[in-house]
């Protein structure tokens, strides 16, 4: 098998180091030229420009800032007939479907792909990418593309849902470690080691993640009953973490909007709801 990569930047450079860690005869495109340079010293194939790495291969993986820059190095690449396009770009699940049409256009396949990790750890068995797009094109490079990581996970033919995967998951994450900073910046106002709080709190955390399945089926049930842990319940300790917050000096943006929320809801009568009720507030833009 023979692949092409397209941008050399942190993220590319490990595809390409994976690929040819895994044997494959690998053609690498950067528009810095010099940012090829290590790679060819392992044995990748330098191309002078994006039509002659797309020649080189069937099969053309993109990782670039933007898919901006992704549509105009694909407008510069020349005839992709019989190719496949796998664009491992950050961006929305518009963009993905977008950037499908355009490559079908271009007579070549498309398979979009969310990396769920740092570029370090790219070719790791425990690492995750997220593929939607093409089925058959996919399953083609199903062996090469798992060479990036062995937790690879084709999601359908709706090459927007990978996108949508990995902001759901960055959305998770970020609100996880906002959370928990804030309450790092609690603790140690009054001097409380972190790591003191988290050798008790690690049971309660566990716990907390272990709930997330049972509110992920209420929301895709659109049932929010439920016989204890009311929403009602959670309003008096919200507003307490906003006073502790104010008294000590913290930043309390954070845990006031999660107040605003909370009593919206419950001020709209769903106040013996499970806190998944809130997911029907998120859902009503002000715009709209």
């Amino acid at each position: 098998m023979t692949v092409t990569v397209l941008g050399l930047g942190e993220m590319g450079s490990a595809l390409a180091a994976a690929f040819l860690a895994g044997g494959q005869r690998t053609t690498v495109w950067n528009r810095t030229a010099g940012k090829a340079d290590a790679l060819v010293a392992e044995g990748a194939v330098r191309a002078g420009s994006v039509a002659e790495a797309v020649a080189e291969s069937d099969l053309v993986v993109v990782n670039v800032k933007g898919n901006d820059a992704v549509r105009a190095i694909l407008a510069s690449a020349g005839s992709l007939d019989g190719r496949v396009v796998v664009n491992l770009t950050d961006g929305t699940s518009g963009e993905a479907r977008d950037l499908a049409a355009r490559v079908s256009d271009q007579g070549a396949a498309y398979v979009h792909g969310q990396i769920m990790t740092i570029a370090p750890a790219i070719g790791h068995a425990d690492s995750v990418v997220f593929y939607g797009g093409d089925s058959a094109a996919y399953e083609r490079h199903r062996e090469v593309l798992s060479l990036l990581g062995g937790r690879g996970a084709y999601l359908g033919d709706d090459a927007g849902t990978p996108a949508l995967f990995g902001l759901a998951m960055n959305d998770t994450m970020w609100g996880t470690l906002n959370g928990f900073l804030h309450a790092a910046a609690l603790l140690s106002s009054e001097g409380v080691e972190v790591k003191r709080f988290l050798e008790h709190a690690t049971a309660s955390l566990s716990g907390l993640l272990g709930y997330l399945p049972s509110l992920a089926e209420e929301v895709d049930r659109g049932e929010y009953a439920v016989p204890f842990g009311a929403l009602k319940h959670h309003l008096p300790a919200v507003a307490d973490l906003v006073r502790e917050s104010r008294d000590r000096g913290i930043d309390d943006e954070f845990p006031s909007y999660t107040l605003r929320l909370v009593r919206a809801v419950v001020e709209d009568g769903h106040g013996d709801d499970s806190y998944s009720r809130l997911v029907e507030r998120f859902r009503s833009s002000p715009a709209s």
